[in-house]
């Protein structure tokens, strides 16, 4: 696959950022919702594989998208029979008396990459993350080697990374969704975003692309790139990494839609850049393997 520059795509493209869930389980699903016509039906790797791969994505990290503790173990055996999945980004909960013997167990697992906590199912970090017993497994989590995602940040949640990293400056944190945050929020998080620019174990993600504008979808670079530019301003090449928020994305658009737009700026950035957004960074972000020959 070749850019529109001309600049060749890089054999290894990882997505990042995309959900597993099937609605046809005996158990059923806690999300998404029987009522939403575009995501309830069952998003698993060889459907991914089939929309992805013809892009160049020849990998993917599964952030999970269930409050469900054993839905964890679930994820790990539909990735452990797919080699297309990288690894997992899983939910425990932080703070909670379970919460050690849980790390223990999933952490043993090579594709457990790391854990999500932020906006989502009812937690609130700002409120916890100064609480001894909530460090106490943010340290633990650094302590093994693994990652913490946020989720859907506002200006509370990224202060409230900013004093975790404070806690815990070895831990390595992802942030998801940037690029979707509406401006006056973004505004109002710019001071700790330009500090956590400066932590050299925070990454951002280019995830959450497309946004809805009163009532429409805007496509292509020219309405994206401001923002892009602006987190590339503040991470860097280093630090920052492509996801594409499947299938949750495909409330603003196809798969494709978001990717061109990242491609495309790539384009733009060289292609020594490009393979570092692409694939690069994210193996230093989650530690994540090879499974496939690519």
């Amino acid at each position: 696959m070749a850019g529109l520059a001309g600049i060749a795509a890089p054999s290894t493209i990882v997505d990042t950022h995309i959900h597993l869930f099937d609605p046809n389980r005996p158990q059923g699903v806690p999300w998404p919702e029987k009522t939403n016509p575009v995501l309830y039906r069952a998003a698993l790797p060889d459907r991914l594989r089939s929309i992805a791969a013809p892009l160049g994505v020849t990998g993917a990290i599964e952030v999970e998208c269930s409050p469900w503790a054993e839905d964890n173990q679930w994820v790990l055996d539909v990735a452990r029979r797919s080699p297309f999945i990288l690894g997992m980004v899983g939910n425990l909960e932080l703070g909670k008396p379970e919460f050690g013997k849980q790390l223990e167990r999933f952490s043993r697992y090579p594709l457990f990459l790391g854990i999500r906590y932020g906006n989502l199912w009812g937690r609130d970090m700002a409120a916890e993350v100064d609480r001894p017993d909530f460090l106490a497994g943010l340290k633990e989590l650094a302590k093994v080697g693994l990652a913490l995602d946020t989720a859907n940040p506002d200006p509370r949640l990224i202060r409230a990374i900013v004093r975790a990293t404070d806690h815990v400056p070895d831990l390595r944190v992802v942030m998801d969704h940037l690029p979707r945050m509406d401006d006056e929020p973004w505004k109002a998080a710019s001071t700790d975003l330009r500090e956590l620019g400066k932590r050299r174990l925070v990454y951002a993600k280019f995830s959450g692309i497309l946004r809805n504008v009163e009532g429409r979808v805007p496509a292509g670079l020219n309405f994206y790139g401001p923002r892009l530019d602006e987190l590339w301003g503040i991470f860097g090449e280093d630090r920052i990494v492509y996801g594409s928020d499947w299938p949750n994305a495909d409330l603003w658009g196809p798969y494709d839609a978001a990717f061109q737009v990242v491609r495309k700026y790539l384009e733009r950035r060289g292609a020594s850049a490009a393979e570092k957004v692409w694939w690069k960074n994210s193996q230093a972000a989650y530690r994540w393997k090879a499974r496939l020959p690519a």
